[in-house]
């Protein structure tokens, strides 16, 4: 048996959030017969019509859950939307044999989208990083029956039903609750007031110290490296062995021993190689 196309009418311009929600709400629920005939179609063919009709027919899906996460400031239209990818990949992965309607299967796809949305976004700040704190995060709201601060035992009670710990519960109360500060003067405040701008920046933070460090680093460790490859093996070993040692570096009359020639001649070729660093460096000069 194979499913007729069903009737989505979808208006040429929905203009608003409340347009879209009205349009979605009219599209046709599918009975367990046609959804289970459509995924199949949409498994076996890659049928695009029947993965049209099962996404358009579970969109109001997406509306009820982006609805209860509003409170976290950002725009319904953007839940809905991250939610509705969350939906597609639903029906792409949806096996129509086990037994279970796409709407429960759906829920997870849907939600998983919106919490990556909001961590991405709220605020600006990733404040959900491990599981404990994702876990928190989008259920600590709901778990507090007032708006003052958790006392000791509703922590204690929080952290025993989400299994984290107390302290975790603690510092996403903080961080969830906390308010966002300025980091510059607004228009409206007074010349003189004293924002996080004037004291978090730090006394090296200049671009052109930025760019003289990276530099520095680079000579100490690829620039150096670079440079030592293009020496012949004696000369490389005498400076590594008379500059790069850990710990006690080895004298001239040392390495005159290793290779059977004079200090002097030791110290030549060290003066040599020394300088080939130094041009090869772009005339850097040489610490230990």
């Amino acid at each position: 048996m194979t499913t007729q196309a069903l009737s989505f009418p979808i208006p040429s311009t929905l203009g608003s959030i409340e347009n879209y929600m009205q349009a979605v709400n009219r599209f046709p629920l599918l009975t367990a017969e046609q959804e289970h005939d459509l995924a199949v179609r949409l498994r076996d063919h890659d049928d695009v019509e029947a993965a049209r009709q099962l996404v358009l027919s579970h969109l109001r899906l997406v509306v009820a859950i982006a609805r209860g996460y509003l409170g976290y400031g950002l725009p319904h239209a953007d839940l809905i939307q991250e939610g509705n990818v969350g939906l597609m990949k639903a029906v792409k992965r949806y096996d129509p044999e086990r037994g279970v309607r796409l709407v429960s299967f759906a829920v997870h796809w849907i939600k998983a989208e919106i919490h990556e949305f909001i961590l991405r976004n709220w605020r600006l700040v990733k404040v959900a990083t491990t599981k404990a704190q994702r876990k928190l995060f989008f259920n600590l709201r709901s778990m507090k029956a007032s708006s003052s601060s958790l006392t000791s035992s509703e922590v204690n009670e929080v952290a025993k039903v989400l299994n984290v710990n107390p302290s975790d519960v603690r510092e996403m109360e903080t961080r969830l609750y906390s308010q966002d500060v300025a980091l510059d003067p607004q228009a409206e405040d007074d010349d003189e007031a004293f924002t996080p701008i004037a004291y978090l920046a730090a006394p090296n933070a200049e671009p052109t110290e930025h760019i003289a460090r990276a530099e520095r680093e680079w000579m100490a460790t690829e620039g150096l490296q670079q440079a030592l490859e293009k020496l012949d093996p004696r000369s490389r070993h005498i400076i590594e062995s008379r500059w790069l040692a850990d710990d006690d570096a080895a004298t001239l009359h040392e390495l005159a021993a290793v290779y059977g020639i004079s200090a002097e001649r030791v110290r030549q070729v060290e003066a040599k190689a020394l300088e080939k660093l130094r041009a090869a460096m772009g005339g850097k000069p040489i610490r230990r």
